[in-house]
């Protein structure tokens, strides 16, 4: 048994994957039926995509919490402590509760699973569906780790499922096809349960409609059943089964409105009823660490971890700072394909620089240089020299943009954090 939250983070964070030999999902089954079956005893919201997830059940909660209501969430990854991914109404879960919760799972892993601990993810999940039932809340918004078939987070029926973005991501694991993708990210859909979507690539959405289909849920899609006019930057007007109009938006980029009207979509299903000045409200307030955060007027954040999550950044970064000169920061994992995301940041930048962080699965500084060809690109190994180095040299007509994987922006921020810079 763990003593103290350190020693349980601690050996926690070495679960890279889990010990059980038996089939996907089966070790949190036994682990929770032993718990008492916490996960039918919450109601859900259940969150899929490639990207746009955690800004989407970001702003779906402040929706909710507008209306009153309890709220838990469970999101990924954090920036400082493990507590941050499990939260009520936005407040962490306490040390003493992960402790005692972890211990309990733990008993029962060493009593029913010979001592064959899940990975982190699932542990982690478990925690979370077992907090979340003890507080008797009124809905918890859970966040698919990958994929969604074989996910952790996929022991829930949740009242609404919603599936943001497709790209073609952790292809070794999911497939190598759009249509593949959709499918293991549509496994969250539940019979009779609502689906909202907001993927625009026709293969993944032809997929995904197919299975909502032979589930009989009915389907919500962007574009279809409720669409979005965009005004100025981040102002837009939303039709569905209510019509509000200029919504402003705290978070920037044309791919937030999306996010956000889907948030407004699965509030919308869930409560049967929209205040559309709560609405406008939320919105307003529903920032998200890490996407397209401001650092000072010079440094921008963003876990574009993608080649859609670049685009978006690109095309944001145009729309809002179209005269500035780009400086790139970049460092992300071994199992993402980087190839495209670094071509797109080669046309616009003044500059690239790679950098790697301490994590097994991070790709090498040089490796992403390589693939970089750009005139002036630099691969650093300690990404804490190169961006005291670059934020000392900037000039006034440059943006430093720090982007790549969700890990190494929560690196950077929480020594910005430690500076007092954010």
């Amino acid at each position: 048994m763990f003593q103290t939250i350190q020693q349980c983070t601690d050996f926690i964070f070495t679960l890279k994957a889990s010990q059980y030999k038996g089939e996907p999902l089966q070790s949190a089954k036994i682990i929770l039926e032993q718990l008492g079956s916490p996960e039918q005893k919450t109601k859900f919201i259940h969150f899929a995509g490639s990207n746009g997830k955690g800004s989407t059940l970001n702003a779906t909660r402040e929706l909710l919490m507008e209306h009153r209501l309890t709220v838990g969430a469970f999101i990924s990854p954090h920036f400082e402590r493990a507590n941050e991914r499990i939260t009520i109404n936005k407040k962490q879960i306490s040390d003493e509760a992960f402790l005692r919760i972890a211990n309990r799972i733990t008993g029962i892993i060493d009593e029913k699973l010979n001592g064959q601990f899940p990975s982190f993810f699932e542990f982690m999940t478990l925690i979370a569906l077992q907090y979340f039932s003890e507080q008797r809340i009124d809905v918890a918004l859970l966040e698919v780790g990958i994929g969604g078939k074989l996910d952790s987070t996929n022991v829930i029926t949740p009242e609404i499922s919603v599936i943001t973005t497709i790209s073609l991501e952790h292809t070794d694991m999911l497939g190598d096809t759009y249509a593949q993708i959709a499918s293991e990210k549509a496994g969250i859909i539940k019979c009779g349960k609502p689906v909202v979507i907001g993927v625009k690539n026709s293969e993944a959405l032809t997929t995904i409609k197919q299975v909502a289909l032979e589930q009989k849920a009915p389907i919500f899609v962007l574009g279809e059943q409720f669409t979005v006019e965009s005004h100025d930057v981040g102002i837009f007007d939303y039709k569905g089964y209510a019509s509000i109009e200029k919504i402003e938006l705290a978070m920037v980029g044309e791919h937030q409105v999306n996010n956000a009207a889907l948030a407004i979509t699965a509030a919308q299903l869930f409560l049967n009823m929209l205040d559309s000045e709560k609405v406008k409200k939320a919105m307003k307030q529903a920032k998200w660490a890490g996407r397209f955060e401001r650092v000072g007027t010079t440094i921008i954040l963003d876990g574009a971890h993608n080649s859609e999550g670049t685009i978006s950044l690109i095309e944001t970064l145009k729309h809002v700072e179209p005269h500035k000169k780009y400086k790139f920061i970049y460092a992300a994992l071994q199992d993402k394909d980087h190839e495209v995301s670094i071509r797109l940041m080669d046309n616009i930048a003044s500059a690239m620089y790679f950098t790697q962080i301490d994590l097994p699965r991070a790709a090498k500084a040089q490796q992403l240089a390589s693939q970089s060809e750009h005139a002036q690109k630099f691969a650093h190994e300690n990404w804490q020299q190169l961006i005291e180095q670059q934020m000392h040299e900037l000039k006034q007509d440059e943006l430093l943009i720090i982007t790549g994987s969700l890990y190494f922006i929560a690196e950077v921020r929480g020594e910005f954090v430690k500076k007092g810079l954010i």
